[in-house]
């Protein structure tokens, strides 16, 4: 993913805005396992806005490191609307960022189901001050990587779209 022109110009700007706005940023990642933290990282100054990262692949991690209930994961599944915006109100909470991403799917090759294809990824988007917003994608049955590289493409125009309300933590 660093080595993406495009993305890695994304985050550049990305970092810019939030500087700039006083943003942080956290993230809470499973499919990208942390891809999305690396590229923001990748950025030379990042560390004036990127406040941590959380990859938790596993349902235990999910629940553990952000709070996610098992019984949520248990109802709705790992990869949906429920769990990815639980995900982002964690790493929320449980950081002193003004704004969180998740992001939760099948990558693929294997793993999906007709309810649930590979390709499918949800995102969850919390802010400072703003309610939980969700995305739905379905990338189709992509090989591995292209689906991870969409998933970063998009989670990055989450964070790019975000106003979160209020200055970070001291």
């Amino acid at each position: 993913m660093i080595d993406d022109p495009a993305l890695l110009a994304r985050a550049e700007r990305l970092v810019a805005a939030c500087a700039a706005a006083g943003v942080t940023i956290a993230t809470a990642e499973s499919c990208t396992g942390g891809l999305v933290a690396g590229l923001i990282t990748a950025v030379p100054g990042s560390s004036a806005v990127f406040e941590r990262g959380f990859v938790t692949y596993s349902n235990a991690a999910k629940s553990d490191c952000l709070g996610v209930p098992l019984e949520l994961i248990d109802a709705y599944g790992a990869v949906s609307e429920a769990t990815a915006r639980a995900m982002a109100e964690g790493a929320l909470d449980r950081s002193r960022a003004t704004v969180a991403a998740a992001i939760t799917g099948i990558a693929g090759p294997g793993g999906g189901s007709t309810e649930k294809p590979v390709g499918l990824v949800h995102f969850g988007l919390a802010a400072t001050g703003e309610p939980t917003r969700h995305l739905e994608r379905r990338y189709g049955d992509l090989d591995r990587a292209e689906i991870r590289r969409r998933a970063v493409a998009d989670a990055l125009g989450l964070l790019e779209s975000a106003k979160p309300s209020r200055a970070p933590l001291a």
